[in-house]
């Protein structure tokens, strides 16, 4: 276990420094009775642990109520900063790990240093920490990890798995027709877009001294974004202007060949038809099988993003004591087992232990091994607010000069980051 988690270590494990000051504030009144509001992003949270979440708290504090609500990843955007910014903030925040910094900076989230060993102080998983933390103190604890890995049916795809990305993008041809994606490949997903740069040998952004140099417009990064361009134009049926929402409908609908999405889909894929998010256990879900995205050479895997969530406290929450109980819930060993359980790699280590031991797990682990994070820079938060790299991907997706899309992408980048 100690080896799957080993990678992990990576998720912005690098020091940043931040710009600007995480904003501080006056401890309101604490009332007697009320609801506390968690914001959660999308359906990865199973439901066992939004019952978990919701029951605990309420047995644990009497005369309150605790409220879920689902939102989507463009939420965290201009959404989460204009509600955590109004005078009716939700109490209790999930945010991509890449995002924690962003909203620390903008004084956003509640220091919760008091209450980190409460939370699992050593325990808690450490590049996810160092995600939260700013200037010594906790603001964002942990949620869960993950990584992307290419899920496929036995009953739809037959043959052998792709020792190499070129094999990949092949088989995805081969495998398209007007009714089935060979790979599945929406021109907003730039998590799945990065791997083909990386691949390559491309970057993002690299820094010299106090400036960054965006990276899109490489040599290297443009072969990896001609290759995409090959999939999104010959390989899939996916929308060039659609995000990675809900994949497990095409897949479980039989209009997928191989689908690069978070570990955890496998329970979206394996969900009860009668489910609030219904699956498709009994037919494209039978004997589901998964593989490392594959790199350039047999026997390597490409690099994947390493992601993952953080959970915080609102700044301007009515109730931080009670906000902080309920973040207390979402740390605990019992709800993070349930993450674990439901495929997702915990906040905590200890939970970790509760992670299945089956194939596609492994494979997870496996891609985890090798994988990359967004450039440590307190702007990167208005890199991905902006939406200019999947806006540059949908043009690349409907036939755009790549060479072009992305020389101007490089000069929207450098513009943010070099503020």
């Amino acid at each position: 276990m100690n080896k799957k988690l080993g990678a992990l270590a990576l998720v912005g494990a690098s020091a940043v420094v931040l710009a600007g000051c995480a904003g501080g504030g006056g401890a309101a009144p604490e009332a007697e009775t009320g609801e506390i509001t968690v914001w959660l992003v999308g359906t990865d949270t199973p439901d066992t642990a939004r019952d978990y979440l919701k029951k605990t708290f309420e047995s644990e504090n009497e005369g309150w109520t605790l409220k879920i609500e689902e939102k989507t990843w463009a939420d965290t955007n201009e959404t989460y900063v204009a509600a955590l910014s109004s005078n009716d903030s939700p109490d209790v925040v999930e945010v991509g790990n890449t995002q924690a910094l962003g909203f620390i900076d903008q004084g956003l989230f509640a220091d919760i240093t008091d209450i980190k060993g409460d939370l699992g102080g050593d325990d808690l998983l450490p590049g996810l920490v160092d995600a939260g933390t700013y200037d010594g103190s906790f603001y964002a604890a942990p949620y869960y990890a993950g990584g992307r890995i290419v899920f496929y049916s036995p009953q739809l795809v037959t043959g052998a798995v792709p020792e190499t990305l070129d094999d990949y993008v092949a088989a995805g041809i081969a495998m398209e027709t007007p009714t089935m994606s060979g790979i599945y490949a929406p021109g907003k997903d730039w998590y799945n877009a990065l791997p083909y740069v990386w691949a390559h040998g491309g970057e993002i952004a690299v820094q010299d001294g106090d400036t960054w140099d965006a990276q899109f417009s490489s040599d290297e990064s443009i072969a990896g974004l001609e290759q995409l361009q090959e999939v999104y134009l010959n390989a899939t049926n996916a929308p060039a202007d659609g995000d990675e929402a809900n994949p497990q409908v095409p897949f479980c609908a039989g209009e997928v060949g191989y689908l690069s999405a978070p570990g955890w889909v496998k329970w979206s894929i394996l969900a009860e038809p009668d489910a609030e998010n219904p699956g498709c256990p009994d037919t494209y879900g039978k004997d589901l099988a998964a593989f490392p995205l594959p790199g350039m050479t047999a026997g390597e895997t490409a690099p994947i993003f390493a992601g993952g969530s953080n959970v915080a406290v609102a700044q301007k929450s009515a109730n931080p004591e009670k906000a902080k109980a309920a973040l207390e819930v979402l740390l605990s060993e019992g709800y993070q087992q349930l993450l674990a359980e439901g495929g997702l790699t915990p906040g905590i280590i200890s939970a970790a232990s509760s992670l299945p031991d089956d194939p596609i797990t492994q494979a997870q682990a496996t891609a985890l091994a090798n994988s990359k994070f967004t450039p440590m820079s307190p702007n990167w938060t208005e890199v991905e607010a902006s939406l200019i790299i999947p806006d540059a991907l949908v043009k690349i997706a409907q036939g755009g000069d790549v060479t072009e899309i992305a020389t101007a992408l490089d000069e929207q980048i450098e513009s943010i980051l070099n503020k």
